[in-house]
């Protein structure tokens, strides 16, 4: 007789956890639906911001202006924005990030990871056509790829990964 309620008792649990909030993990962006703990990102990020923040010697500009490059987004292109900001941190930040501090080294990979999690749910999102790239989300990824690339390479990955509160506090934002 006990046997016969752990089957029971097991799909109970697993409905009770799809039927469930899961603590902030899925997000909508737009009309796409991501699976990231933005909070856990964010923490994982604050752990290492002085220390990024400290070796970015370039005060005046800005890669991620908040007023013009992600701010005002329409809905129907923030997914796509962010699909293209995910790609230049992915390819061209965390890759190149260089810093003797190996802890500072294991925190980017584990936002690097965060990162290729929601990339992920964002190109399922593309494939289904939920997340078209509009004229303006172009512009505006035009718009940060020619403030980072003003800069010298080293610079541009310092300045940006100094600016990932930026894109982590919009991310937060929109959903």
């Amino acid at each position: 007789m006990n046997r016969s309620g752990l089957p029971l008792c097991l799909l109970s649990a697993v409905f009770y956890l799809f039927w469930t909030p899961s603590a902030g993990l899925k997000t909508l962006l737009g009309s796409c639906v991501i699976t990231a703990n933005l909070q856990g990102i964010r923490n994982g990020f604050s752990e290492i911001r002085d220390s990024v923040q400290a070796r970015d010697e370039i005060i005046d500009i800005r890669i991620l202006k908040k007023t013009q490059s992600l701010q005002d987004t329409k809905p129907a292109d923030q997914c796509c924005l962010l699909r293209h900001i995910l790609r230049l941190y992915l390819d061209r930040v965390f890759k190149n990030y260089q810093t003797p501090d190996h802890h500072v080294l294991r925190k980017i990979s584990r936002l690097a990871n965060s990162f290729l999690t929601i990339k992920k749910d964002l190109r399922l999102c593309h494939a289904r056509m939920t997340c078209s790239c509009g004229e303006e989300a172009m512009e505006k990824y035009g718009q940060i790829m020619s403030h980072f690339e003003e800069l010298q390479p080293q610079a541009a990955v310092v300045k940006a990964l100094g600016e990932l509160d930026i894109l982590l506090q919009w991310m937060e934002e929109t959903v």
